[in-house]
């Protein structure tokens, strides 16, 4: 069955940097879009970046010109390089499958302090 595992999360301080890896299985990793989205409690999910089975980018303006997401369909995994974090970039993080969404995984917590 599909899994999406998520990691490299973590506490890091305003201006710091994180790389999230989020390994997917039971599907054909390399021909589906990839999203990565987050989540603060009672809020609702936000995709914030996606990755075309062609490598063809978006962000959301929040992150742009702060979050590289990037993939390696020969390891079905897909990342999130995060540069000049806020405190408002603290979440949770997941990946997904934009255009079919599978069950989500368990995510990975970023916390950022001032």
């Amino acid at each position: 069955q599909v899994q999406l595992v998520e990691s490299g999360g973590g506490l890091v301080q305003a201006g710091g940097s994180l790389r999230l890896s989020c390994a997917a299985s039971g599907y054909i990793f390399s021909i589906y879009t990839m999203g990565w989205y987050r989540q603060v409690p009672g809020k609702q999910r936000e995709l914030v970046a996606s990755i075309t089975s062609g490598g063809t980018v978006n962000y959301a303006d929040s992150v742009k010109g702060r979050f590289t997401i990037s993939r390696d369909n020969a390891k079905n995994t897909v990342y999130l390089h995060m540069n000049s974090l806020k405190v408002e970039d603290t979440a949770v993080y997941y990946c997904n499958k934009p255009e079919f969404l599978d069950p989500w995984g368990q995510g990975t917590q970023v916390t950022v302090s001032s």
